[in-house]
């Protein structure tokens, strides 16, 4: 159980709160403190004043005035202590019965002394120590108010930026972080969003010149792997001439995947929806297709015939058979019983040139690519997944509104 929140609006308001607390509680000691010993010096003060005019008096009269006695028996021992000698001192005793301030003199050989309550000056002391917890507490309260507003401020704004970050990364060229949370100059929040508006700008730069690259030379070699084609074709039948056709057609496929690829990367392919009655669509396509309750969807059928053909390939080049099609209302899954995706394939996503087997020849790793960048067009949610006894497993799920 965590003892300090993780949200940062929260940690700003705990702190914001406890540092005011703490500072109530220190002022306010202070205070008291203070109060404490003026009271008691002011106590002192008067009860000193006194006892000289006692003294004064008794000088002259012989008599104990103002109140005092003469060798009192209830004198405090430790008052007796401080005068003797002629002396003049004052005292505070706290009894159960109450407080007293107390002053004496010494004068001929006896105690003057006289006695006051100090009631008062507690009641004061408590009246203070009420209106200063009243005073904490209400610091305190509007402390935390002001820590929560504050730290929602901050916090709403980060949040924000963090929505749009995440929308710049999921491909919203139009977005940027500083438009969505606002422009405040010194504000760390603001720098912090120009940051990731310069690295995100730069990193798009870069995609879309290495975009470019890959689909200037996939188009410069089109031309001449048609003219080999072509000439694949003219060789005389024998053996090496099935090789050079083979791996003639091998190197014409990557080339049109390396520009479908290069198309999908430009996220300005549009889908052409029609009506299609998804489990009819399938069947045909694959007639061991098991069917429950399909719907029909709107999609364009071109590239989701694309996505399931990809899908089919790659089950039957890295999987082991049966491979399963099944379509339930706008799902269809495609399952093999091979070993299944490699973890790093399930938590990174498909690769560009990265197969299940290096060691193998056949396939260059853009079928899982360009099923879901098609996928995407699509509007459709792929997901790859190893099932529970064993194999692989995508599943399509089309939308029910792209």
């Amino acid at each position: 159980m965590r003892l300090f929140p993780r949200s940062l609006r929260w940690r700003l308001s705990a702190v914001i709160a406890l540092v005011s607390a703490v500072l109530a509680v220190a002022l306010s000691l202070l205070v008291r403190t203070e109060f404490s010993r003026v009271q008691l010096a002011d106590a002192r003060r008067v009860q000193d004043e006194r006892i000289q005019l006692v003294v004064r008096d008794y000088g002259l009269t012989g008599r104990a005035a103002l109140g005092s006695r003469l060798d009192a028996t209830d004198v405090p021992r430790d008052l007796l202590v401080a005068v003797d000698g002629g002396r003049r001192a004052t005292y505070l005793q706290r009894t159960q019965a109450g407080a007293w301030i107390w002053a004496a003199a010494e004068t001929d050989g006896h105690v003057l002394s006289l006695r006051s309550p100090y009631t008062d000056r507690d009641d004061a002391l408590r009246q203070l120590d009420n209106a200063l917890i009243l005073g904490s507490v209400g610091v305190f309260v509007l402390a935390s108010v002001l820590g929560v507003l504050l730290g929602g401020r901050l916090s709403k704004r980060l949040r924000r930026a963090a929505v749009a970050a995440r929308r710049v990364a999921e491909g919203d060229a139009t977005l940027t972080v500083g438009s969505e949370i606002g422009d405040r100059p010194g504000d760390e929040t603001t720098e912090l969003a120009h940051a990731v508006d310069a690295m995100a700008a730069a990193l798009r730069e870069r995609i879309v010149a290495e975009q470019r690259v890959t689909a200037d030379i996939a188009h410069e070699l089109r031309t001449p792997v048609t003219g080999l084609v072509t000439a694949a074709e003219l060789l005389p039948p024998s053996r090496p001439a099935e090789l050079v056709r083979d791996r003639v057609g091998v190197l014409r496929s990557l080339v049109e995947d390396i520009l479908e690829v290069a198309r999908l990367d430009t996220a300005t392919e549009q889908a052409e929806l029609v009506a299609v009655p998804l489990g009819d669509f399938v069947s045909r396509r694959v007639p061991s297709a098991v069917v429950s309750e399909a719907e029909t969807v709107r999609t364009d059928p071109r590239r989701l015939e694309r996505v399931l053909v990809n899908l089919l390939e790659n089950a039957e080049r890295h999987g082991s058979p049966p491979v399963v099609v099944t379509v339930s209302g706008r799902t269809i899954v495609v399952r093999d019983h091979g070993p299944g995706f490699a973890d790093d394939l399930l938590r990174d996503g498909p690769s560009r040139f990265r197969t299940a087997d290096p060691n193998r020849s056949d396939g260059h790793g853009l079928g899982l690519t360009i099923a879901v960048a098609q996928a995407r067009v699509l509007s459709a949610e792929l997901t790859l997944a190893n099932a529970t006894d064993g194999g692989a497993e995508v599943t399509v799920a089309l939308p029910s509104a792209p």
